[in-house]
């Protein structure tokens, strides 16, 4: 039997904590997933391989069994001795000194059949529930399917309004409700759509993760909206109305007299819905630019030299 070595196949150090070793699964996850890879084998393996090592780091007791299969098994290496010599026995499932642990992952097997786990791992852990005297197979033991994470991008307008996605999970076809006022990183979920359970056990859920996509206009502060308006010199000095782009058509902006550049303005409940209450809406931050007129006509010369002169003389 071959030694089979999870820190490598995770790519993490043998130190690593849970945090480093979920993270480090879930990027190789989606990376090998069979969704993202139909068809190919090699990726189908690696994708096994990861969650097998995972099954294995992520849980406290099995990792601590198999540090100390480790341990012996590298200090047996550097004696030099024929590796087909090491004895295996006392750390089978079951065997001396070991106690029978049954696998309780149902996502593997759901996805390939009950080969999904190694020899290796079947002789340390258990596999797939484990045979009685007479030679049947027990019964696995009720556990709760496996979440399911799935990345999504949409548009700024999308999250403002709320949309919907249609996913293929394992062959079956989800269309997923979007709640309006979702943000980058914003999970939703949806009950009961992840990997099968084992034996009774309940499925997992689907999470969708959200990213939303950069805006041209915009900028997204929590529920509240920034944009930068350009507006006249003249409507600064003297005031006036201006218009702005809003997430529901156009807005009109009133431009008080003596307005500064860089002044930022409120337009009430014209930002983002609140995920949890829709009803409620954040701000629009409006931060006007004053342009400043590049050519001149030689009648606004005149009327620029009246104004110095009007205010060298205050």
């Amino acid at each position: 039997m071959e030694y089979r070595d999870y820190y490598k196949i995770l790519g993490v150090d043998k130190n690593a904590d849970e945090k480093e070793i979920k993270r480090a699964y879930r990027r190789l996850a989606r990376q090998y997933h069979p969704d993202v890879n139909p068809g190919n084998k090699q990726a189908e393996e690696r994708f096994k391989e990861i969650n097998e090592a995972y099954e294995v780091l992520s849980d406290p007791e099995k990792r601590r069994k198999y540090d100390q299969l480790g341990a012996n098994w590298q200090a047996y290496q550097r004696t030099g001795a024929d590796p087909s010599g090491f004895d295996w026995s006392q750390w089978m499932a079951g065997g001396p000194g070991g106690s029978r642990v049954r696998v309780e992952v149902g996502d593997i097997e759901d996805l390939f059949g009950e080969s999904g786990f190694s020899d290796f791992f079947q002789a340390i852990f258990g596999g797939g529930g484990f045979r009685t005297a007479t030679g049947a197979r027990a019964r696995p033991q009720a556990r709760r399917g496996r979440d399911v994470e799935q990345p999504v991008q949409i548009t700024l307008e999308e999250a403002f309004h709320g949309t919907q996605r249609i996913l293929s999970i394992d062959g079956r076809r989800l269309e997923v409700k979007i709640p309006p006022g979702v943000r980058t990183g914003s999970r939703v979920r949806v009950a009961g759509e992840g990997y099968p359970g084992a034996g009774d056990g309940p499925a997992g859920d689907l999470y969708l993760v959200v990213e939303v996509l950069p805006h041209p206009i915009f900028e997204r502060d929590g529920d509240d909206l920034r944009c930068e308006v350009p507006i006249s010199l003249t409507t600064a000095v003297l005031g006036g109305e201006v218009t702005v782009p809003t997430l529901t058509g156009r807005g009109v902006l009133r431009i008080p007299e003596g307005t500064q550049p860089g002044q930022v303005f409120r337009l009430r409940g014209q930002g983002m819905p609140n995920l949890r209450n829709p009803n409620e809406r954040g701000n629009l931050l409006v931060k006007v630019k004053v342009q400043l007129p590049e050519k001149l006509t030689e009648e606004q010369r005149r009327l620029f030299r009246q104004l110095a002169s009007l205010e060298q003389r205050s």
